[in-house]
């Protein structure tokens, strides 16, 4: 069945429940699982239909399959409540209506059935609550109602589509700028976010919700003071607010500050010593500052309250040091086993379950579920591999010799940035180790900033310009390569300390050589190798915060490892000899010393023994080695 034949049937579908046609409406979402048995929006149909039709047991059938395929869709646990309610269950039809708003919650139709149950269990404030709920949704124009069912569905682009159009209309309407902003955020575009969350702002100040949702576009904007003073505001205007207390934790613990991070999660703490995500969040605090044992403290303290807090269960996988027993590894099966999880609870449950697997030498049951993990992340992404390919060509096509030559030495000629680059899991986080170990060297972050340059680049017109960026790097002048790089090292100041060199450990960066040696033609440069079966298979055992989506699957990790020695063969070629310094994790654990050396060399950096020391440094490491480079060198990642 074609793209084009299978819309046309959903359609038809849809028109025939519409009109009460329930056993046509049922044969054509057969039509569909004949081929694809795991079609959502044909499942669904077919247990809407079935439940009409008083086939309940065949509705629930339908429904527990979109759930493994679908576990976050709103729409079908509203469908479960209302099984639930036909068949006279009230409390799980009442744990489904939940269930349904949390994942999507424009769900008229579940806020109305939350009142109703809950007004019959005599919970008036609950119910109550529940209908202001339905209120403010019918209050809301039929489009941005649309487009809050669109985001929360996962069609991001028709929710876009449709936001801009009522902008058009409605230029100063601050509900629709806070939806715009929020689908910006979804596509990467943060900088459009910032702007719009601010002139909302500007317009209703009293809206909190849009104040956090500033919050937070400005963390993943990485401007950590800006979002640490509204933080701080918020706290301001209430300060015994647990929930502005753990904003404010977060976003001091984004600007350096655990101190008094850790601070703040206490006092959460200690008015809520329960909550699991509070807890969480604390051992990520502790963690990331080299508190491990009190990190796993905390972990472990908020799976005892709630044993489906995968995250709690993903971050002691994350360590990478710690060891899960038996007794683990049944408790995680348990709940994974549960129905209605969602997504992200079985994703962080199953790379901890692969983990645990491995500690016990379990190596079949432990690649079953790291590549069930995969393949339920997969889902969430939008990344293939031709569409990667087509960039690093891109990059190839237009960055040639000649105007690399042409286009250097125009940036700004600042020596302070040293990029640690290649693919994560490489090694990259110690060699930044050793380098942040030298009195003349700030280690800071995977810094955004080349990405969100080359993002900019782009322009909007990317589905009719698609290699606008790198082709526009041909012609820019010197001021506007200066320029560049001058606002790269002006917006990245945040982030170092009092050291005149720091480094950039952004690994994607080796996909912009070419820019970052345009607009900062004294930058060092460093290529982060290690053998490409322990450096993909590492990849494949990783739950990445964000990005490096192409680790998700066998096939696209191996296809990335080619096209990225390929595209750095290619910088190698073009750009100055000695440009870029490659150093491969094996030769490290065989020499270190003399690779610290040669690192330190390179970088133009007198030799330190604190350097061979790294293991000793206390500074906070947010990366996925956090613990293994705070460990003397070992080869337990090797073979």
């Amino acid at each position: 069945m074609t793209a084009s034949n299978r819309a046309e049937c959903i359609r038809n579908g849809q028109k025939a429940m519409q009109s009460g046609r329930f056993r046509e409406a049922e044969q054509l979402a057969d039509q569909i699982l004949n081929e694809d048995p795991e079609d959502a929006e044909a499942l669904y149909l077919a247990a809407v239909a079935a439940r009409y039709l008083s086939q309940y047991q065949r509705a629930s059938d339908f429904l527990e399959r979109l759930f493994q395929v679908s576990p976050d869709l709103g729409r079908a646990h509203q469908e479960y409540g209302h099984l639930q309610r036909a068949a006279d269950k009230p409390d799980q039809a009442l744990a489904a209506f939940r269930r349904a708003v949390q994942h999507n919650p424009a769900l008229t139709a579940s806020w109305q059935a939350l009142a109703e149950l809950l007004s019959l269990q005599q919970r008036s404030d609950e119910a109550s609550q529940a209908r202001a709920q339905l209120m403010r949704l019918k209050s809301l124009p039929h489009a941005l109602l649309a487009v809050t069912h669109h985001i929360h569905e996962g069609r991001v682009l028709q929710a876009e589509d449709i936001a801009r159009k009522f902008l058009l209309k409605h230029p100063d309407d601050v509900e629709a700028m806070r939806l715009l902003a929020d689908i910006g955020s979804r596509l990467g575009v943060h900088e459009d976010s910032d702007l719009l969350l601010a002139t909302a702002i500007e317009l209703a100040p009293d809206n909190l919700q849009m104040r956090i949702d500033h919050i937070q576009v400005l963390r993943k904007r990485q401007k950590f003071a800006a979002a640490r003073d509204q933080a701080a505001a918020l706290l301001e205007r209430e300060p015994d607010s647990p929930v502005f207390q753990s904003l404010y934790a977060i976003e001091s613990m984004q600007a350096g500050d655990y101190e008094t991070a850790l601070a703040l999660f206490r006092k959460v703490l200690a008015t809520i010593p329960d909550d699991p995500a509070t807890l969480t969040s604390y051992g990520h605090a502790l963690k990331t500052y080299g508190k491990t044992k009190q990190a796993i403290a905390a972990y472990t303290s908020a799976i005892a309250v709630a044993p489906e807090q995968g995250e709690a269960w993903y971050a002691l996988a994350n360590l990478k040091t710690y060891s899960f027993d038996a007794a683990d590894l049944k408790r995680m099966a348990s709940v994974l086993a549960k129905p209605h999880l969602p997504l992200m609870t079985r994703i962080h449950l199953s790379f901890a379950l692969g983990k645990a697997h491995e500690d016990l030498g379990q190596t079949e049951a432990a690649f079953d579920h790291y590549q069930q993990g995969n393949r339920l992340k997969c889902r969430q992404t939008r990344y293939t591999t031709q569409q990667m390919l087509n960039e690093f060509e891109a990059q190839k096509k237009y960055l040639t010799g000649p105007v690399i030559t042409r286009q250097s030495d125009k940036g700004c000629p600042s020596p302070d940035p040293i990029f640690i680059v290649g693919l994560p899991r490489a090694g990259s986080t110690l060699i930044e180790q050793i380098l942040a170990s030298h009195s003349q060297v700030d280690g800071t972050l995977e810094l955004p900033n080349i990405l969100s340059l080359a993002h900019r680049l782009r322009g909007r017109n990317r589905l009719t310009d698609k290699d606008r960026y790198p082709r526009l790097l041909q012609d820019l002048d010197q001021d506007a390569l200066r320029q560049m790089g001058e606002t790269y090292i002006e917006e990245t100041r945040i982030h170092r300390q009092s050291a005149p060199r720091f480094t950039d450990k952004m690994p994607n960066n080796f996909r912009h050589l070419g820019l970052i040696h345009m607009i900062l033609p004294r930058a060092r440069i460093i290529d982060a190798r290690r053998h490409p079966l322990d450096c993909c298979w590492s990849g494949f055992k990783q739950l990445f915060a964000e990005g490096q989506e192409f680790t998700y699957g066998l096939e696209e990790i191996g296809s990335y490892y080619r096209a990225y020695t390929d595209l750095m063969a290619h910088w190698h070629n073009v750009l100055p000899p000695g440009r870029i310094l490659q150093v491969q994790h094996e030769d490290v654990l065989d020499d270190v010393e003399g690779q610290v050396r040669r690192i330190l060399e390179y970088c133009q950096l007198p030799f330190e023994p604190a350097c061979l020391e790294f293991h000793t440094n206390d500074r906070a490491v947010r990366t996925a080695s956090s613990e293994q480079v705070r460990q003397p060198r070992n080869r337990s990642g090797q073979g």
